[in-house]
């Protein structure tokens, strides 16, 4: 059956306090789960990589081992990322925080449904980007191709290119708006634009016939 395994990044949700504590942090905020909830206050736990502790009157150590501790906090509710994206009905199956950004790890059917998924969450949260598309397709069985998206190989300038131009239909046939256009939009000259856009284009392409 085809389907697909993509990490979401949501930057700087202004409602979440775990990517606020990973700010702070000296690597990633892993292990990311709701723990309880007694009445209207929320329970959450995180484990945060590193030799120094995190700071917060809000959070209390549980425990240390080696070079990592487990957190937890309680909060009132809040416009959640998390919980809308399951509301939306797509289970997530990693949730970390890093550098004042929520990362979710999630399992689609349709490349339709991670498209709905990040505009309903720009609408709301704000700047997202798709840091990784693992897409399997299949069309008998026992047959299928994998292929790997790995968008942290760009630059955060290609990304935009690149979401900029699909967003205004450079890539549509027939296009619905030329190199100019988009360049326009991005503030830069078209040659600027095109140079970007080939660099970002040469990195994924690189990726798509690696194995050829």
């Amino acid at each position: 059956m085809p389907g697909m395994r993509a990490e979401v990044e949501v930057l700087s949700p202004e409602t979440c306090p775990v990517a606020e504590f990973s700010e702070r942090a000296e690597g990633p905020l892993t292990s990311v789960s709701r723990a309880g909830q007694d009445g209207d206050a929320i329970t959450e736990e995180f484990t945060a990589s590193g030799e120094m502790g995190l700071s917060d009157d809000r959070l209390s150590q549980l425990f240390e081992y080696r070079s990592a501790s487990v957190y937890r906090f309680s909060h009132e509710p809040l416009d959640c990322v998390c919980e809308f994206v399951e509301e939306s009905n797509h289970p997530i199956s990693e949730i970390r925080a890093q550098d004042g950004s929520l990362i979710l790890s999630l399992h689609l059917t349709e490349i339709q449904d991670l498209r709905d998924l990040v505009t309903d969450l720009r609408e709301r949260y704000g700047s997202v980007r798709i840091r990784y598309l693992l897409q399997v397709e299949s069309d008998e069985e026992g047959s299928a191709d994998v292929v790997p998206i790995n968008r942290n190989r760009l630059t955060d300038r290609q990304q935009e290119v690149l979401e900029t131009a699909y967003r205004m239909g450079y890539f549509s046939y027939p296009r619905e708006a030329n190199a100019t256009d988009v360049a326009d939009e991005l503030g830069i000259d078209s040659s600027t634009f095109t140079e970007h856009l080939a660099a970002a284009q040469s990195k994924l392409m690189d990726e798509l016939v690696a194995e050829l």
